[in-house]
């Protein structure tokens, strides 16, 4: 059976002569990720190409990396536009109440009367809380849900299935 993989970043362009890249995070943990002496994976889609983190540090938006044995822009040259991915097993462990975004999108939202709204298509981080996107079953404008207690009542990831309370006015 294939492995499962969990992205932790896209290389979007390499930054000097001296190997580093530049990655725009797509990980919660970056520092559990990047930390130098890691393995991650560079997808270049037919095949995974291990890398071993030599350095990591932030710069603006992005996270710069070197790899071990890499030490020159020629070496790192073919990974820009590629993900960065790590097996499914060496996923996070979590607290409970908590999800990768991977185990919410395309699960079901229903409110506590059992109607269905539709599926999480994409969620969003702009602050305070996350806010779910869900595609309406049917037709009409997206609803965003606050992933807030008030408002989630339920998530049950291995049934896909989320309940929730609206509050009033939400559509």
């Amino acid at each position: 059976m294939e492995n499962e993989w969990l992205n932790v970043g896209k290389i979007v362009n390499t930054h000097g002569i001296r190997g580093e890249v530049r990655v725009i995070s797509r990980t919660d943990f970056p520092e559990e990720r990047y930390k130098i002496g890691n393995t991650l994976y560079v997808d270049m889609g037919s095949e995974h190409i291990p890398v071993k983190i030599e350095t990591h540090r932030k710069h603006k938006q992005f996270d710069l990396l070197t790899f071990e044995n890499l030490p020159n822009i020629n070496d790192v040259e073919r990974f820009k536009g590629n993900l960065l991915r790590v097996p499914k097993e060496q996923s996070v462990p979590l607290d409970e109440g908590e999800f990768f975004y991977h185990d919410i999108i395309g699960c079901s939202v229903f409110t506590v009367e059992g109607e269905e709204l539709g599926k999480v298509k994409e969620i969003l981080s702009p602050g305070a809380n996350d806010v779910w996107v869900v595609k309406r079953k049917g037709f009409g404008s997206d609803i965003l849900i606050p992933y807030i207690p008030s408002v989630v009542k339920s998530v049950d990831v291995k049934e896909a299935k989320i309940v929730i309370e609206p509050l009033e006015g939400l559509f």
